[in-house]
């Protein structure tokens, strides 16, 4: 029986795209007291499997932390495999509010001891005794009283790129050091002020709640759902946004955009941007804010020393990551002297720019005059290159295309230039196989029209 990954990333995204089929990124947690994980671990496996679920899932005694993506079509039978257990019965499922067919591309899912990380010894306190949860408005009227305290328990490249109006934002790099750091901090507010908490889905502040009642703090709330659950209702109710920036997200995404206010900088040059990037060296993945521009001419890496190594040979590469800790290393979130512009804790509310979509999306079906060119073959992510293959017609630089499918959408551009066949052309004829930049990822299920004037 198959409890395991048996399809890499790549065979995962390519079965997706010719599925043709809408999916759905959600989270959920739960508290609750689970005698075996393994088998626990085991059982939900063999479930989600069978319903093409997959994701980030971690299960411990305490309980269940999950980052997930399923097929649209499957969501009321992937709700059925949680509501088998009692404790997960109505569980609140934060559904994403961006939606990428390719958000998750394996199902892992790990016995830990905690589901998060949080340092605390919980025979010590009662992890139950959690704060109040608030909703939406319910927030916005306490951050607007002036007798209230809010913190954001993420972390500092989470809160660097959106955050709460005058939330306090520890310059952190895991939740674990953020209790002790905000416990000293507002030693002398425990009886007279509120303590307003929040997080990205709600799961860390359940145990900082529960964590800050038992250190003495007598009025303790938190956002229910998280930054998530919040961007929902807020959109549904028609409420104020209090939250400014982009919510960081843990897949592949890293990031959901919730107001078009850019509040952080590129780490490298400055310029107003809010877009991660995993540095592309192999031995390193540190996690930093990129803009486009710096992306294009530093190829992705976050240090001219990673730029350079990227360059050497695959096999010299190799050798020189030999017995470095390279573990984790999708998200590690270290900090490097080589970002000149990295200003963890100094955050502020000002917006330095607006969000401006990189390409014209036209899903409501403006009728345009275009012919068939050719389908998508590959998209390689690292470099954000298509590849096509032309079956009708040319194709020339200058020439504005539609990409339309199942998933993309239609996305119109203009191509400024053509590699067929590896070399550069200013034509690409029928049987040519052709490559260009392209910001979004493309699918086998995708065609490639050329607009007629």
């Amino acid at each position: 029986m198959q409890l395991y990954n048996t399809l890499s990333a790549e065979e995962r995204a390519r079965l997706i795209d010719e599925a043709g089929q809408e999916r759905l990124t959600l989270s959920f947690y739960a508290y609750a007291k689970i005698e075996n994980p393994k088998k626990f671990r085991d059982d939900l496996f063999i479930a989600w499997n069978a319903l093409d679920g997959l994701g980030r899932i971690y299960v411990a005694h305490e309980g269940i932390n999950a980052q997930m993506s399923v097929p649209a079509e499957n969501f009321e039978a992937f709700r059925e495999t949680l509501e088998v257990y009692d404790f997960m019965k109505g569980i609140r499922l934060n559904v994403a509010v961006e939606q990428d067919n390719h958000s998750f591309l394996k199902l892992t899912i790990k016995v830990r001891n905690k589901i998060v990380a949080d340092g605390l010894n919980d025979e010590t306190f009662d992890v139950t005794n959690k704060g109040i949860h608030l909703k939406a408005q319910q927030f916005n009227d306490m951050l607007a009283d002036p007798n209230t305290i809010v913190v954001d328990f993420r972390n500092h490249y989470e809160s660097e790129v959106g955050h709460f109006e005058g939330a306090i934002t520890p310059d952190v790099e895991n939740f674990r050091e953020s209790l002790p750091i905000i416990n000293e901090q507002l030693q002398d507010f425990k009886e007279d002020k509120d303590l307003l908490m929040y997080c990205t889905g709600g799961i860390r502040c359940e145990k900082a709640s529960a964590y800050f009642k038992h250190q003495g703090f007598k009025n303790v709330y938190q956002l229910e759902g998280g930054i998530i659950e919040y961007t929902r209702q807020i959109k549904e109710e028609n409420i104020e946004s209090k939250f400014i920036g982009k919510n960081f997200v843990f897949d592949h995404r890293l990031g959901e955009r919730i107001t078009d206010d850019i509040i952080s900088q590129c780490h490298q040059c400055g310029k107003p941007c809010d877009n991660h990037t995993n540095c592309a060296n192999d031995a390193c993945h540190l996690l930093f804010i990129q803009c486009d521009e710096c992306k294009a001419v530093m190829e992705n890496t976050c240090s001219t020393e990673c730029h350079e190594i990227i360059h050497l040979p695959q096999e010299e590469q190799v050798a020189r990551r030999k017995g470095l800790q390279v573990g984790n290393k999708v998200f590690r979130k270290g900090k490097s002297e080589a970002l000149k512009f990295k200003k963890s804790g100094e955050l502020s509310t000002q917006a330095l720019a607006k969000a401006k979509p990189e390409t014209k999306d036209i899903r409501q079906k403006i009728k345009v005059k275009k012919t068939l060119v050719g389908k998508a073959e590959h998209y390689f992510t690292k470099s954000k290159i298509a590849q096509f293959l032309i079956e009708n017609n040319e194709l020339s630089v200058g020439d504005k295309v539609l990409i339309s499918g199942p998933t993309t959408g239609e996305q119109e551009i203009t191509i400024t230039q053509i590699f067929v066949d590896g070399a550069f052309s200013n034509t690409a004829k029928v049987g040519d196989q052709i490559t260009f930049e392209l910001p979004f990822r493309v699918r086998l299920s995708d065609k490639l029209y050329k607009i007629l004037d």
